[in-house]
């Protein structure tokens, strides 16, 4: 009885991991309103654009160089650490030990300037998402609980980055293997429980704000055996392919371009960023609009045949995507990536005769989305969540486990840990990925 009493966990004990537990599910309650709220100043931001090319097209050749201008001065002046998608500012904290190096990261501050700079991205008509800045904000808010249980602060932000995924797209399963596979790269049996609690109280969060909803609706397009399944090993090169190969413009940009070039890029960041927002508003007008914001009407309307976008739709998004993500202003890759994966399966498509588009789109966006993250498994999960198409899972895991490879032959480096290596050099003098370890759960 005595050894046994001994390693029961006494009242004070008790009080710690319920005051740890609490703490998560309090979290994950605050990650879901801040999800909601930027859901809703980025459709806000997206049709307050909308409303202003409506009284000219032009417009866009001035407002949205001026706005990635600012947007890139407010990201490196006002509110730094706040700029790109935010996800790598995510995995450089969870690799940095000490609290105050991290900080600068992950603080409410960068959190608030990441919403607010965000949301002035998207009124200029950047071609960005907001599931990356929900991450960062995520991990903010858990981090704003850190000094309560000091030994969990890696876990803390795991589980605010995870929710973040989570809440912004109602889709609980990605968020968890998001946060396995791109996270942490590992799974974190001490925390698991934790991550779980927290999701589910962000998802909860969200569902009593807005109510249940499938992001892109649902669809039970399948793909027939036999010669429609040539469209998975097309799709998935071809979009692995693509996603590396921005993965691959984007790091390079972010580490330094040789010659005069990286110079003025480096010197002259907000002139950067207004040429970029300048190259994005062309895409605008050569698509009449259809590349702006997040790409998810565009998204839908193909994946249900319900409207036509056009015809250059995927190239031009995909070169938007790219001027604003190499721009520095703060904006999020999954929503923008699935539009551009769409379009590709869209072309696809119309090559195969009397197989279902939407299926194809589907299988575009896994391919596309795996290329750029190469995170194969949250890539199908995440795609069969938003749209509740069960059919196509084993079509989509294929496709999946093709664009991974393709797209690491085009880039070596997972593009987020590749961000975040510089981020960890910078505030510790180290390299990213020395061993961290957790304290108890």
């Amino acid at each position: 009885m005595r050894g046994l009493k001994g390693r029961l966990p006494g009242s004070r004990d008790l009080v710690g991991i319920w005051v740890r537990r609490g703490l998560f599910v309090i979290g994950g309650i605050a990650v879901g309103a801040a999800a909601v709220l930027m859901a809703f100043l980025a459709d806000a931001a997206q049709s307050a654009f909308r409303a202003v090319l409506g009284v000219s097209p032009l417009i866009a050749l001035v407002l949205t160089p001026f706005g990635f201008g600012l947007a890139a001065r407010l990201a490196l002046t006002v509110f730094p650490n706040s700029q790109g998608s935010g996800i790598p500012q995510v995995i450089a904290a969870r690799d940095i030990e000490d609290a105050a190096l991290r900080h600068p990261l992950i603080s409410l501050r960068t959190a608030f300037g990441k919403i607010v700079v965000m949301t002035l991205g998207l009124f200029c008509g950047a071609s960005t998402g907001r599931e990356g800045p929900t991450v960062q904000v995520g991990a903010a808010l858990m981090a704003a609980a850190g000094p309560l249980a000091p030994e969990r602060q890696r876990g803390l932000l795991l589980a605010g980055g995870a929710a973040g995924v989570a809440a912004a797209f109602n889709t609980p399963l990605a968020g968890i293997v998001f946060g396995i596979e791109e996270l942490s790269r590992a799974y974190e049996a001490k925390t698991s429980s934790l991550i779980l609690g927290t999701i589910i109280a962000a998802g909860l969060t969200s569902l009593a704000l807005v109510g249940n909803y499938t992001y892109f609706g649902t669809t039970a397009d399948t793909l027939p055996l036999g010669w429609a399944w040539a469209v998975v090993p097309l799709c998935g090169i071809l979009g692995g392919f693509g996603g590396g190969l921005f993965s691959r413009i984007v790091i390079a940009v972010s580490r330094g371009l040789p010659g005069a070039a990286g110079r003025f890029v480096s010197g002259r960041p907000v002139v950067f960023a207004a040429l970029c927002g300048l190259g994005v508003a062309l895409c605008g007008l050569l698509t009449d609009g259809h590349i702006y914001g997040t790409g998810y009407e565009e998204a839908k309307a193909l994946l249900h045949g319900t409207a036509e976008t056009h015809a250059w739709f995927g190239p031009l998004k995909f070169v938007a995507t790219t001027l604003s993500s190499i721009s520095g202003i703060p904006g999020g890759l999954f929503a923008p990536s699935l539009a551009v994966g769409a379009g590709l399966g869209a072309q696809i498509a119309a090559l195969f005769d009397g197989v279902p588009v939407g299926a194809v789109v589907l299988v575009g966006m896994v391919a596309y989305l795996t290329g750029v993250l190469q995170a194969p498994i949250t890539s199908f999960v995440i795609v069969s969540e938003m749209t509740e198409n069960h059919a196509l899972v084993i079509p989509l895991m294929i496709t999946a486990l093709l664009a991974d490879g393709a797209s690491k032959l085009v880039c070596p480096e997972g593009l987020y840990h590749a961000l975040a290596e510089p981020m960890v050099e910078r505030l510790t003098g180290r390299r990213a990925h020395a061993p961290a370890v957790d304290g108890p759960a």
